[in-house]
Formats: structure tokens, sequence, C-alpha cells
């Protein structure tokens, strides 16, 4: 204890130890000047010239980078044609529910589409199904990711409810998400010849090896008398159903879009493009739309006009700013001027 009453640390000599005094006081004052937001910082003032200065900028650079987004989206060759309303007899129009649940009513649906524009190969093939809400919290959690990884091996199917087990066997995979996989087939012909479809690699490459299992097989699946929607093949492994996997990723907005497979040949404007579609899916008890979709890409991906015009949004935005700035910053007195302050204007009048 020293002369003062403070209390400092007992080190050997030489260590260069500070004084517990000493720390506690400057912790004290540091925490002072936090509290009190007196710590040094950046305290930049807004000018007007600055301010006009940062949204000048703003729009001159958004406006040129929205240009060349948006002009690399339109860039993009996309045909979308709706097919549930069209593939459905005129006998069923009064009742499409009844058409797609009776399995002896023909399925085949045929088509021809027109090609306005050159398309770079690889073409991607999506199917699109609009007012299907996968993102439903009981949709969402009626999967087992370690039944998909392990197969029969992990026993805890809790999770799969309602789709779990069926006659006392459990279903691999369960859950109402792989139950529910989409099943529509597409097939495409241009003139006398078929175009091959490649549906390989259209899931993601992590979810392939690390996701689904290489040696778990397809069990006890779509064997109830309640069909949801695909089947699949006993002998091969989940990790090789890509269309499964692709399925199994749950959209978060109620349209979405998952790649069917790949066109990888050439198409050019005017070629006509005669389709096979067998109507499978049920997406009429709820009101579902479906949409097959054939589109090229860009370094930005598919058309989304979204961003170009956010961005082209921004900087028009900011410029008509800076300009109404410019114009209000002209008409006012000089920044800093005392000459009009108020008691300058009492003085002046008295």
């Amino acid at each position: 204890m020293d002369l003062d009453g403070s209390s400092s640390l007992v080190v050997p000599e030489g260590s260069g130890s500070i004084p517990a005094g000493h720390v506690q006081a400057r912790r004290h004052t540091a925490y002072y000047h936090f509290t009190q937001q007196s710590l040094p910082a950046c305290k930049p003032v807004l000018t007007p010239t600055w301010v006009i200065t940062v949204f000048l900028l703003m729009g001159v650079l958004f406006i040129p980078v929205g240009l060349v987004v948006l002009h690399t989206s339109r860039s993009v060759a996309e045909i979308v044609y709706r097919y549930d309303a069209e593939c459905v007899p005129l006998s069923y129009k009064n009742n499409m529910v009844a058409y797609i649940k009776d399995s002896s009513s023909p399925k085949l649906c045929s088509a021809t589409l027109k090609v306005n524009r050159t398309m770079k190969a690889p073409i991607y093939i999506y199917y699109q199904l609009d007012n299907y809400y996968q993102n439903h919290r009981r949709y969402v959690k009626s999967r087992s990711d370690k039944q998909l990884l392990h197969g029969l091996a992990y026993n805890d199917t809790s999770s799969c409810k309602p789709i779990q087990s069926h006659n006392g066997l459990p279903i691999v995979p369960c859950g109402l998400i792989a139950w529910s996989l989409f099943n529509d087939t597409y097939s495409f012909a241009l003139g006398s010849s078929e175009l091959k479809v490649n549906r390989k690699n259209i899931a993601w490459k992590s979810d392939r090896e690390h996701k689904f299992g290489k040696h778990v097989y397809p069990f006890n699946f779509q064997n109830g008398t309640l069909i949801g929607g695909g089947n699949l093949d006993p002998n091969i492994p989940l990790s090789d159903h890509e269309d499964l996997i692709v399925w199994m990723r749950a959209a978060a907005l109620p349209s979405f879009r998952k790649l069917y497979g790949r066109i990888e040949e050439d198409l050019h404007a005017d070629d006509v493009l005669d389709i096979k579609i067998m109507n499978n899916y049920n997406s009429y008890s709820f009101g579902g739309r479906k949409k097959l979709v054939i589109s090229t890409s860009s370094w930005l991906g598919g058309r989304n006009d979204f961003l170009g015009v956010a961005y082209i949004f921004v900087g028009s935005s900011s410029l008509l700013i800076s300009i109404f700035f410019t114009l209000l910053h002209m008409k006012s007195r000089p920044y800093g001027e005392t000459n009009y302050s108020t008691w300058n204007k009492r003085s002046s009048s008295g």
C-alpha cells in the first residue's frame, strides 16, 4: 500500500509492468471518452459542393453500369410457353383435375415453337411453376438429409411425416418434397431430326457428392395408393438422380424455375421446334401454372432486367438530386457568410 492509499502490483524489478492504479485510471478515462462520444473520429463537413459531387459521381457511374447490365440481359434469347391449359382436351376443360387424375386419358401433348432469335449453345431448358409454395414450413421440414446420405442405415425419419413409411417399411427418399417430384417430360425435334437433351450435371456438384449417397438406392418409393409425382429407378443411386436433387433444393418464392436439361447445339432464327410434352404433373388441384422455358445465358446468368433498371433508376435519381442541389445552392447565400446572420440583420435595421 502506497502513502496515498493507491495499490500497485508487486512485480520483479525490470519487468516493466504498469501499476494497477494506472491501468484502472486509463480504463476509466477510455470508458469516459467512449460514453461521452469524445473519442477521435472522422467528422466530415457535408458542404453543398461535397454533397453535389457525391450525387453527381453516383449518377455518372451507375447509369453506364445499368445500361451495360440491361443490354446484357436483353441479349439473352428466351422462349416461354405455358402449356398446362393448352394440353388439356376440350372434353376436360371444365374439370382439369379429373383429367390429370384419370390414368386412362392420354397425357401426351404436342406444340410448335418458333425461334425468333439465334440461340447459341448451350441452350438451357427449364420448367417453371407458378403459385407453388415450396417454402411452406411443413413442406420444407418434411425431409431427412441424413437418410438421403446414409439410406436405410439411418432409422430416424420422424421429420419426414406424413411420408415416412408404407406397410411398415421405410420410404427412401422420405418426405413430402421427394414424394411430390416433378415428372413432366419434354422432347424436342427440329424438322426430321431429334434434338438431344443432356440431363447430366444439372444439379450442384456439392449436392451430388456430399448430400446424396452414392450407395443409397430408392426403396419403397411411390408404392402407396396416393402418388405424389415422379417415380425413381431403384437400380440407380440417389446421387445420380439429378432431377430429384434439383427438385429437393426448395425454392423460396411461389414462382420458380428449375433446370431440366441442356440442348448442346445452336438454334437459328425462324427455326421451328416440334415439342412433345408428357403432361403428368398435377398442378390443377391448387391452381398452379406450368411453363416450359428455353433460354440462353450470359455472364450475368439468365434474363433478368431488374438489376439493370435498378442501376439506371438510382443513377438517374442521383443526377436529378445533384442538379436540384446545384440550383438551390446557386440561389442561396454563400456558405459561412455572416452578413446574412440574424443578429447582423437586427443591427442593420436598428
